[in-house]
């Protein structure tokens, strides 16, 4: 009898167990995404920005990749790598200082400066589309050298 009640009381829990999950956002399946212990999902823009930075910035008037600028672009082109089937978009984005059309010149050449050199590392340029934004998305307000050297980047964003 108590070999029985016993069995009963450990199928009830097992099918307890099957019917109750606390895997929230976690997904399974083919080709499902699958969250990390700290909650972010590999592969996706919060990954890139945690693990890798989403971003690289310029000196002034200049689309030239210094070397803090290729050491992010190594880590991405790595973490795109991992991510085959990720997509980008890089903005190039400049200080408010000089007018609208050379703004959004010098931004298309730190998009593509970025963009270049990734695909010398071999992530195929088939993944990643550019964009300029010239100085009309700044990421820091403010008319001091601190704010313009944050807002001379170019920013990786998963598409």
């Amino acid at each position: 009898m108590k070999l029985k009640l016993l069995g009963a009381f450990g199928a009830a829990l097992m099918l307890a167990a099957c019917g109750h999950s606390d895997d929230k956002g976690a997904s399974t399946g083919n080709g499902a995404a699958q969250q990390s212990v700290s909650g972010v999902v590999p592969g996706s823009q919060a990954d890139l920005v945690a693990n890798v930075g989403d971003r690289v910035f310029f000196p002034f008037n200049s689309n030239n990749l210094t070397d803090d600028a290729r050491a992010t672009l190594n880590r991405q082109a790595e973490w795109l790598k991992r991510y085959p089937n990720v997509q980008v978009m890089v903005a190039g984005n400049c200080d408010d200082r000089g007018t609208e059309e050379y703004n959004i010149a010098l931004g298309s050449r730190r998009a593509n400066a970025a963009r270049d050199y990734l695909v010398s590392l071999g992530v195929s340029p088939d993944r990643i589309t550019t964009i300029s934004y010239g100085k009309d998305r700044p990421i820091a307000e403010g008319d001091s050298e601190d704010a313009y050297a944050q807002n001379r980047n170019a920013t990786t964003s998963v598409r």
